[in-house]
């Protein structure tokens, strides 16, 4: 009773319904000594966001390729862009659920047709108010046939898209109980119309700051929108974010005071910025996934048996103990992680298995080097991880090649294009989410060109089923197949799951509840944070 007592006078002090000295007389009429009283208090001001100040952060992606048109996002540089710039229909909480955000609610009485009411009032940074007009044309920049969106493969079960009134309304193909979840995605940033048209490159939104300068691979300078739609969010009056793909050079400048939070803290030194005394480790554990695709319209990787050999032939928990020094857990092969909606738990796990491993290789007929392409652009030890790879896969007789490829353009040169390398993906809070980004045969990010065979186009089916299913336990055994199918047939090798890790200046404060759909909280850090 007296511990709910306190969180509430702490919380109205936060809120500023009482004053310090206040909260400190109710603290003491509960029986609190005054000593303790006042570091409650202190605590709880130090939780009251503050206005000012120029936050800056060490990201550990950024290319010079990077644009801002956000059909071209592919990494966390250019997602907390948008994010900052920027705006979605809903977004994922802090708390790991569902809110609204430029739309005030979305309701559906069939699952197929949602209809999205806009908020009113909400300006861009041009002026223009936002108008339902403004989300078709940002939605269909995704859709068009000519459309070389990454995300487009999402909207593929939309049919129509329509603006009545301040709604809009999304007509699917079928039912799907996790369209709004679909609305948040960090593509869908709503932008300013002309004539039915966007100008993709603009950097023109309706979020917290205002672009002024964005140089590809460098950095982002940004401050603060001073008509903002969202009150008590975008605390800061400048950001700046700068690209520190290199982890020695994020974290030095993390410890030398330079930027007040990196992202993508190295396992093998968290310990050591832990203990300096102006550093804070903040660590979510989510859908973070590090991962080795295999693309079947390359050679050798057509092969189910060739793929099932390089399965069979890593060691997982080593990757875990040795790459995450235990900041994770293992991977089984497919994407769908515990913290995800039905995920099977009860699925075999895929282990070491040399014998197998090298029957199957056997049995591909391949003979030769194998090349696997890796560079810590992907994950920090992702090229230590593919020397594991290398020398497990050698016990099983296969011959590994790893290359080491430049951390500037992996994204743009590597990934998505040769057979097999390295790559991360931050996961997805829904299964249908996570399929419709990476996994069916339509979306621009198939990254292992899954298509074609028995197992893929079962599993598609499955996921149209599942998307439009409103029996929970029918739905779940549907999802239990996917991820089977994943497993045995797949391109992908998942062999773990990371933590986010981030180290933070004690200069910085945030909610208790951080977001671990992305790291930096979800990606939203500096609308969320503030100076303590």
């Amino acid at each position: 009773m007296k511990d709910e007592y306190l969180k509430q006078k702490g919380n109205m002090l936060t809120a500023r319904q009482i004053d310090r000295r206040q909260f400190v007389m109710c603290a003491l009429a509960a029986g609190v000594a005054l000593p303790g009283a006042l570091s409650m208090a202190d605590r709880a001001q130090a939780a009251t966001p503050k206005k000012g100040g120029k936050f800056r952060i060490g990201k550990a992606h950024g290319q010079t390729t990077d644009t801002l048109d956000p059909q071209t996002y592919e990494n966390g540089f250019t997602t907390a862009t948008g994010n900052m710039y920027a705006n979605q229909l809903t977004e994922i909480t802090s708390k790991g659920g569902l809110g609204p955000s430029l739309a005030e609610t979305y309701e559906s009485s069939d699952g197929a047709t949602w209809v999205f009411k806009l908020r009113q009032g909400v300006e861009f940074h041009n002026g223009k108010s936002l108008a339902a007009e403004d989300v078709v044309a940002s939605f269909n920049l995704h859709r068009g046939e000519d459309s070389k969106s990454a995300a487009k493969g999402l909207l593929k079960g939309v049919k129509d898209i329509r603006a009545e009134g301040g709604n809009v309304v999304f007509e699917l193909e079928g039912p799907n109980a996790d369209f709004p979840y679909i609305a948040s995605d960090y593509h869908f940033v709503i932008l300013p119309s002309k004539d039915g048209k966007v100008d993709p490159q603009s950097g023109i939104g309706t979020g917290g700051y205002v672009v002024k300068e964005f140089e590809p691979g460098v950095r982002l300078h940004a401050t603060r929108n001073p008509n903002y739609w969202n009150e008590g969010r975008a605390h800061f009056d400048e950001i700046e974010m700068l690209a520190l793909v290199d982890v020695t050079a994020r974290q030095t400048a993390l410890l030398n005071g330079e930027v007040d939070a990196i992202s993508r803290v190295d396992p093998k030194t968290v310990a050591l910025l832990a203990r300096n005394p102006a550093i804070s480790i903040l660590e979510k554990t989510g859908t973070l996934h590090y991962t080795f695709p295999m693309r079947l319209d390359t050679e050798p990787f057509g092969n189910y048996d060739l793929r099932m050999a390089l399965k069979l032939a890593i060691k997982r928990q080593e990757l875990v103990d040795k790459i995450l020094l235990g900041h994770g857990a293992l991977g089984n092969d497919h994407p769908i992680s515990p913290a995800t909606s039905f995920f099977a738990d009860d699925l075999p796990q895929r282990e070491f298995d040399p014998e197998k491993a090298a029957e199957h290789y056997k049995k591909s007929g391949h003979s030769g080097p194998i090349k696997l392409s890796a560079s810590d652009a992907a994950f920090a030890g992702a090229v230590d991880a593919a020397v594991l790879i290398q020398e497990s896969a050698k016990e099983c007789g296969i011959n590994v090649e790893v290359v080491r490829e430049p951390k500037d353009g992996y994204w743009t040169n590597v990934w998505n294009k040769k057979g097999w390398c390295a790559c991360y993906w931050g996961g997805r809070p829904t299964s249908d989410w996570m399929y419709a980004s990476a996994y069916i045969d339509s979306t621009e990010w198939n990254d292992t060109a899954w298509k074609g065979t028995d197992a893929s186009r079962k599993f598609n089916e499955l996921v149209v089923q599942a998307r439009a299913e409103l029996d929970e336990d029918k739905r779940a055994a549907m999802y239990r197949e996917t991820q089977l199918l994943v497993n045995d047939d797949g391109g992908a090798i998942i062999p773990m799951f990371a933590n986010h890790i981030m180290g933070v200046s004690k200069k910085i404060a945030h909610d208790d509840d951080v977001a671990a759909n992305w790291e930096m909280d979800g990606e939203k850090a500096p609308e969320r944070w503030w100076f303590a």
